[in-house]
């Protein structure tokens, strides 16, 4: 008898830990501010809104002509659209890989995201951090150069970007993303308006939710060290059937974040394309709905 309850009283020393940690590891989680953004893109920029562990996260991009050929061109979607299709996978809840593919000079691009803090609710950690670094290689035909067409090198691109932002209430959420692209040869006959190696830039994400469903979406990426037009789009994210739809009107018709910077922008108004998103995120493990 005496035996059997010294077994009892270990085995319930040994569980209460147990479940202790598992209590504080729950309260952790439960503290942290999740959905400061729509999905893991907002407009062109990518965000802080990390993946779960095997999940996949599937993006299509469009951006359109100009808006200045009016109704005849159907305020640019005659002119023909700009795409790129992106896939990211999560192999843990703080890093995750992916890979794009643009259009415009038919660009390959792998990256990877890591999230080095997450904004709690007590104020612990204010803010969420992120990483991306990116490289790049167009693969367009220059066979109808009398010159010899471009290198392997000298087609490739790199990026990187340091995403910090924070939810400030239920309803407001805003980035800014220190940005940087480098061309080993900007060569005139891309589709970037830039002539130089490196380029610096700060972009800036807002997001005004407007119902449960529903956001206001705002981005502007000045230049600091070009004189390229600044980058501004203003548009609406919608949450349906598993989606997030995002539909905007943006002055630059690049998706990818090197011809981003590069690729030079239109003045807002006529000079505004109609662009829109589509997100979806595959879950295997956990499931987190877009909101």
């Amino acid at each position: 008898m005496n035996l059997r309850i010294i077994a009892l009283l270990t085995s319930l020393s040994c569980t209460i830990p147990a479940f202790g940690q598992l209590e504080r590891k729950l309260a952790t989680e439960k503290q942290e501010v999740d959905l400061i953004f729509h999905a893991p893109r907002h407009i062109n920029l990518m965000t802080v809104e990390p993946l779960d562990k095997k999940a996949l996260h599937f993006a299509i991009m469009h951006t359109f002509g100009t808006l200045d050929g009016g109704i005849r061109e159907l305020w640019g979607l005659d002119n023909g659209a700009n795409i790129q299709f992106s896939f990211e996978y999560a192999f843990s809840d703080k890093f995750s890989l992916g890979a794009a593919r643009q259009s415009r000079d038919k660009v390959y691009n792998i990256y990877g995201r890591y999230h080095l803090l997450k904004q709690t609710q007590d104020g612990n950690i204010p803010f969420s951090l992120s990483l991306m670094g990116g490289a790049g290689v167009n693969s367009s035909n220059y066979d109808f150069l009398q010159s010899e067409a471009p290198s392997f090198v000298d087609r490739t691109s790199f990026a990187f970007q340091v995403m910090a932002a924070r939810k400030f209430s239920d309803k407001l959420s805003i980035q800014i993303t220190p940005m940087m692209a480098y061309f080993v040869d900007p060569n005139p006959i891309f589709f970037i308006q830039g002539d130089q190696n490196l380029y610096l830039a700060l972009g800036f994400s807002g997001k005004y939710k407007v119902t449960g469903r529903s956001s206001l979406t705002l981005q502007w990426i000045p230049n600091l060290n070009s004189d390229l037009r600044n980058n501004l789009g203003v548009g609406i994210d919608l949450e349906a059937g598993g989606h997030v739809f995002q539909m905007y009107f943006v002055t630059s018709q690049f998706l990818n974040e090197q011809y981003l910077l590069a690729g030079g922008n239109g003045t807002p108004g006529d000079e505004f394309r109609i662009g829109f998103n589509v997100n979806r995120i595959f879950a295997t493990g956990r499931k987190k709905r877009l909101k």
